[in-house]
């Protein structure tokens, strides 16, 4: 046993608890130590057992599930995989629950609980892998732009601006990007820890930065509900990708769901394309489908970006990118949750810099700015 994984368990439903326990006892590499009915229970059961990782319910009496792992992730930081509803109140609860710290999460299904979760096995199993692995910290990083960016935004809001209220009103700042907008895409891929990642990157995008494709892994139901809480937080204005839509300067498209996003040339213009298939790299959306169109279609003008997550989906597709003339970063193994993504993407040689997390959207803009020769002062 002190080679496995030690699981706790904390769900109010004894059906959760038992089916959640048989799952994990059934893998060579982890057990499940403990089964809590709720947060008091569960404290005491960390503090005896000492687990590797958690599986943490949101809803639960007595202590509300984000109430607790806001207290653990202050007082006894440690990898959390959250079980929660495939609901829109889920999904908004959920990504706080991320912002507070958690590694990932699984969406229990609403009906049929019993085969939905052991149909999601696999998944639920890799995800305590994956947070087995990860790194967590004391203190979230807040949800702001960082340096000269959040002294730009609260600049724009002193004169009427409103943050994420509509694209007439979205904050501007810094040295206009001009025509190399247009001509630009930044590519993103990310999985395990990505949301958070992603969040620190696009925050610190000028209102008129090249338009942004992102794929995070995510399942159907939960993109929406983490776009529109990125779009109030950015200058830029945050969406799912829909089919067939112009990609804009000033926009950032995220894969939905369940569904592969990539880009198509229509005429002089750029284009969104989503729909179903088959997951590729056992992802759907997959990492490996957006950055083979960036490839592809592109070229020398996209800017490709790996961010933190377990696996290697994207990480052939990013070496294509670069041999086609993209400019292509990493980010490093200090700051990823998980450094899987990252490190297949700098082993492919697809990465031309790797670099901290707080430092891939300043050294995007500098070097954009670069190759248009002005001035190189970060935003």
């Amino acid at each position: 046993m002190s080679n496995k994984t030690r699981v706790v368990v904390v769900d109010d439903s004894a059906l959760v608890r038992g089916l959640l326990s048989e799952i994990i006892d059934r893998q060579s590499d982890m057990c499940c130590v403990g089964a809590a009915s709720d947060p008091l229970v569960a404290r005491e059961m960390i503090r005896n057992l000492n687990p590797d990782v958690i599986t943490l319910d949101i809803e639960m009496p007595r202590m509300d599930g984000l109430d607790f792992l806001a207290r653990l992730m202050r007082l006894r930081p440690m990898p959390v995989v959250m079980v929660s509803t495939l609901t829109e109140r889920g999904a908004e609860v959920t990504l706080k629950a991320l912002e507070l710290g958690a590694v990932d999460f699984v969406a229990k299904p609403k009906i049929g609980v019993s085969d939905g979760l052991r149909q999601l096995g696999n998944d639920i199993t890799e995800k305590i892998r994956a947070a087995a692995r990860a790194r967590v910290h004391r203190t979230p990083s807040p949800i702001t732009p960082s340096g000269a960016a959040a002294s730009q935004a609260a600049g724009a809001a002193g004169h009427g601006a409103t943050p994420g209220a509509g694209p007439a009103i979205k904050p501007t700042g810094g040295i206009p990007m001009g025509r190399l907008s247009t001509e630009k895409i930044i590519f993103i891929g990310a999985s395990t820890g990505g949301t958070e990642a992603t969040r620190e990157v696009l925050v610190n995008l000028p209102a008129d930065a090249p338009a942004v494709m992102i794929t995070q892994h995510m399942p159907p139901g939960f993109t929406k509900s983490y776009a529109a809480r990125l779009d109030g937080l950015c200058r830029i204005r945050v969406a799912e990708g829909i089919n067939g839509e112009r990609v804009l300067p000033g926009h950032a498209y995220i894969a939905p769901g369940g569904m592969h996003m990539w880009v198509e040339r229509s005429g002089a213009n750029y284009v969104v394309r989503v729909a179903d298939g088959e997951p590729v790299n056992r992802h759907k959306p997959s990492v490996e489908v957006l950055f083979e169109s960036a490839a592809k279609v592109v070229g020398r003008n996209a800017l490709g970006v790996m961010l933190t997550g377990m696996g290697a989906d994207g990480a052939k597709a990013m070496r294509t990118m670069r041999d086609a003339g993209a400019w292509n970063v990493a980010q490093d193994e200090a700051t990823c949750v998980v450094f899987g993504m990252p490190r297949e993407a700098i082993s492919h040689g697809a990465v031309n810099e790797t670099l901290p997390l707080p430092q891939i959207a300043p050294r995007l803009i500098e070097w954009l700015r670069s190759q248009a020769g002005l001035a190189t002062s970060r935003v």
